[in-house]
């Protein structure tokens, strides 16, 4: 009985060690998915009743309508429509504040949900947005903004504004990068509007730590939600509906 529980354990110890020289973890994937009405097709009537008497405070809280959204988008590397998008509203808000930032940038651990097709209410853009971000602007000198760049590479992309267009390896190195068509010139000073979470290098984006010129007001008004907010709200007034593509911004070289 012992030689036959010896020969087991050795069987299973060869078997694992074999296990664990064939296999290893060579990448790691996520996705988002968007919990909408599509979920509500057969409701549980005891859960409902349940929830009955906090529906009608959370709705008068989460339910008023901000705007449209022409798609549904999404933030993901290199390159995403909602990523884009709030990249795009940085620089939109950057008049606001007396601003003239050439670059926007929303990292993408900011962005905690995708932003559903249609109406688009205030919880749609908490969920997008949940923290207290504030916008911020920083100036980089070419030579940090390139190394700001690099590093943005070395993690895939982050969310970042029309005036990019950034080519990254397939081994995750800055090939080239313009803006407004235009090579960096290591010399000369670029105003960037971003985020406050971002100003301590925070996301792998130390560069931004050497940033100067700081402009970071810290009033609730100035929370990113509110901005994204403010965005819709104007489009909505405007009789459009806030819109978002996939533009070559970040892509990765073949």
């Amino acid at each position: 009985m012992k030689q036959k529980q010896l020969i087991l354990c050795l069987f299973t110890a060869l078997f694992l060690v074999s296990c664990s020289s064939h296999y290893q973890v060579v990448g790691v994937e996520r996705s988002r998915i968007l919990v909408d009405s599509r979920y509500d097709n057969q409701p549980d009537a005891q859960a409902a009743a349940f929830l009955a008497p906090f529906k009608h405070q959370v709705d008068s809280v989460m339910g008023p309508r901000v705007g449209r959204s022409a798609r549904y988008m999404t933030a993901q590397r290199p390159e995403g429509t909602l990523s884009n998008l709030l990249a795009d509203i940085l620089v939109w808000a950057s008049a606001k504040y007396n601003e003239q930032p050439v670059l926007g940038l929303y990292n993408m651990g900011g962005v905690r949900a995708d932003l559903p097709k249609g109406e688009v209410t205030y919880g749609d853009v908490l969920d997008v947005a949940p923290f207290e971000n504030k916008i911020a602007f920083v100036t980089l000198s070419g030579a940090d903004l390139l190394e700001l760049f690099s590093q943005i590479a070395s993690v895939g992309g982050e969310g970042m504004s029309s005036a990019v267009r950034m080519v990254i390896t397939s081994d995750r190195k800055l090939a080239s990068v313009t803006l407004n068509g235009e090579e960096i010139d290591p010399q000369h000073d670029y105003r960037i509007a971003t985020i406050d979470y971002l100003l301590g290098g925070t996301d792998k984006m130390a560069a931004l730590k050497k940033g100067r010129d700081v402009n970071s007001p810290q009033e609730k008004q100035n929370n990113t939600r509110f901005i994204i907010m403010d965005y819709f709200r104007e489009k909505d007034a405007q009789g459009q509906a806030v819109d978002s593509q996939i533009e070559g911004r970040v892509t990765v070289a073949e």
